[in-house]
């Protein structure tokens, strides 16, 4: 995990529906005057130059937000995420991306917080760099995200977003995370939970999302996001997923418009397409 950079892969088709849902719960969150924490435990660096560095080696961009960018006729919801790309990139052209910390950022509050965790010893110091005139609304740690989230939840306000967010380099992840959802659950089973994970040939990828839906929670939602046809040699990510715990009622709504015309704009073959399912056990 201490040699993943999330440069390489920045504004590519996974951050593109990992990030539209992330702007979504956190506007939803914030319609309430009451606070909220934001925490995500693989932060990165918060942001990321296109244009040179590591993302501009493969260039991944040009096929996620990069397909994107310009284009006026996208649904409200995309549109939106893709303002605070735009609000990053003041002279029109696309050469920054924000991360995950930096959209969260944008669109909350001054009453909220928001809590990060990098293991990465070069990104912690650039995502320090990047929040420094941010004062106390921000913590920054350097240090393993899932083991932080023992000490967090539940939060002094007693609402929350959590990100979780792994690389997946490392195939004890997989369980780390169901882990991890299942001790969230049980200190905080009100909080929202935001966990991606990518779509892989690998046996550990194809039996996460069963895992997901026996946890202990009564709503959750799931959506998928696969741009081209697996590859014969097993080889390479060919989409991603996210499975939210306690989603927003508006959620579904939005997927169902956006994700068409994701498909339709991130799509590379035949085999591109989306799933959205949902489970709410309390109806």
């Amino acid at each position: 995990m201490l040699s993943y950079r999330h440069a390489f892969h920045a504004g590519n088709h996974a951050d593109v529906l990992k990030h539209l849902v992330l702007v979504q719960l956190t506007r939803y969150l914030g319609r309430k005057d009451s606070a909220f924490w934001y925490v995500d435990t693989h932060a990165g660096a918060g942001a990321y130059a296109l244009d040179s560095g590591h993302a501009a080696k493969l260039a991944e961009y040009r096929d996620g937000i990069g397909r994107l960018w310009g284009r006026p006729d996208l649904p409200s919801a995309l549109q939106d995420y893709l303002g605070l790309v735009r609000a990053a990139n003041p002279d029109g052209r696309l050469k920054i991306y924000p991360g995950s910390p930096s959209l969260a950022m944008a669109t909350m509050r001054t009453q909220d917080r928001l809590r990060f965790f990098e293991l990465h010893s070069r990104d912690v110091v650039r995502l320090r760099d990047n929040f420094a005139a941010c004062g106390k609304r921000v913590l920054v740690e350097e240090g393993d995200g899932f083991a932080a989230l023992k000490a967090l939840l539940p939060p002094p306000p007693r609402r929350a977003l959590v990100l979780i967010d792994p690389p997946y380099e490392e195939r004890r992840d997989y369980d780390r995370v169901v882990h991890s959802l299942r001790e969230c659950l049980s200190r905080f089973p009100g909080g929202i939970y935001l966990l991606w994970y990518p779509q892989l040939t690998r046996l550990e990828a194809h039996h996460l999302p069963p895992r997901l839906k026996h946890l202990p929670a009564n709503r959750w939602l799931q959506v998928t996001l696969r741009v081209r046809t697996p590859a014969s040699d097993g080889f390479g990510m060919h989409g991603s997923g996210l499975f939210v715990i306690n989603p927003p009622w508006t959620l579904e709504a939005t997927l169902q418009a956006v994700m068409p015309c994701l498909v339709e704009r991130l799509g590379q073959d035949a085999g591109a397409g989306y799933t959205l399912e949902s489970q709410d056990s309390a109806r």
